[in-house]
């Protein structure tokens, strides 16, 4: 058997990587972490280290370690174990084989330390979305074409609780149980909230009418606004899962985008919402709805039908962000699932950037 890997030996198998088309080793060419660093130096602040102990981890390290997390959808062990498995994510974030590796409870407490900053009254995670959308803006890839607008529901743990504990949750109160346990009190989540979403069925090919599907869903939703060039996330919020997508179209519109389309499925369209459109002086491309107990105008029938064409991408925006079994915030609280969404929605921006600098260097 071989001895211990050489020094050659390891920079043989990262040229190797490179090779093959490191996204890692592009992300880092790419992406000036360093942009990041005043704010995260700002909004996690270190302990005084009169009293000894470890050196803390570098502010952009940790981040990084959040984007590598958030890109693969691992756990805080999970993450921990691949940074010292796999030589493209010690290149990715500066690790040498003889350096430490931050373990999952550092990962877990610099989050959690996200969770709670704030940057001038902001939520840092906000924040830093907005830095590195900036950043976007100046190397070119302007808000253009217009913007699409749209949610989609992140699936959280399920809950079991009883009706007495619900009715608690709903009030906007503890129940008298979990307060006496903190233990079970950390473990519950009460942001989270039970919606419905429904799926148009398709007839059948003999032309039968079929039965729409109800599903019911517990989590969470990541409202996005995408410009229509680039298909960037340039705008997005996050809510429980039973608030009307409908109502947080005026967090969304971006008025720095060129163009003044917004395209938004039905649930969108509302006196409020077209007045908010053309008082900013936003051209209103949502769908309208078919009138009740009447058939589709076929005009407006085909004007839905361009537009959504347009809206099409932006389930390709959602697709990218899940895996398998879809995006799962396995945390507890809106606080925290913010900063999951929020780095899921930055993470698909950097692969984004990838994309468009490759296409534009090609082109």
């Amino acid at each position: 058997m071989r001895g211990e890997p050489g020094f050659f030996d390891i920079d043989e198998r990262l040229k190797e990587l490179s090779a093959k088309s490191d996204d890692l080793e592009r992300l880092n060419a790419i992406v000036d972490f360093e942009i990041f660093r005043t704010d995260l130096e700002g909004a996690v602040p270190r302990a005084d280290r009169a009293k000894g102990g470890r050196p803390p981890y570098d502010h952009v390290l940790m981040f990084k370690v959040l984007i590598l997390q958030s890109s693969h959808s691992l756990s805080d062990e999970r993450t921990e174990y691949l940074i010292k498995d796999r030589l493209s994510f010690m290149r990715f974030l500066g690790l040498s084989l003889a350096q430490s590796v931050p373990d999952a409870n550092s990962i877990w407490n610099f989050r959690e330390a996200l969770t709670r900053a704030t940057i001038e009254d902001r939520p840092a995670i906000e924040v830093l979305f907005k830095r590195f959308d900036a950043a976007l803006t100046k190397a070119g890839f302007l808000a253009m074409g217009g913007q699409i607008i749209d949610a989609t529901i992140v699936a959280a743990p399920k809950q079991r609780n009883t009706e007495a504990e619900k009715k608690d949750i709903k009030a906007g109160r503890i129940p008298e149980d979990w307060e006496r346990n903190p233990a079970k009190l950390r473990q519950k989540d009460r942001d989270a909230r039970w919606t419905v979403k429904y799926s148009k069925a398709k007839p059948s090919e003999d032309g039968a009418k079929r039965i729409d599907l109800a599903i019911p869903a517990f989590g969470y939703k990541n409202h996005i606004g995408i410009d229509r060039v680039h298909g960037l996330i340039r705008t997005w919020t996050a809510t429980d899962a039973s608030r009307h997508d409908g109502a947080q179209l005026p967090n969304l519109t971006d008025k720095s985008n060129t163009a003044g389309d917004v395209w938004a499925d039905t649930a969108y369209r509302s006196a409020k919402n077209e007045k908010h459109l053309a008082d900013n002086g936003l051209r209103s491309q949502i769908h309208r709805k078919k009138p009740k107990g009447k058939p589709m105008p076929e005009a407006i029938s085909r004007a839905n039908g361009k537009k959504s064409k347009v809206r099409a991408f932006v389930e390709h925006v959602f697709a990218r962000q899940k895996g398998p079994m879809g995006l799962v915030i396995r945390t507890i609280g809106l606080a925290r699932a913010t900063v999951k969404i929020g780095l899921a929605n930055l993470t698909y921006n950097m692969k984004r950037a990838i994309w468009l600098t490759t296409k534009t260097a090609t082109a």
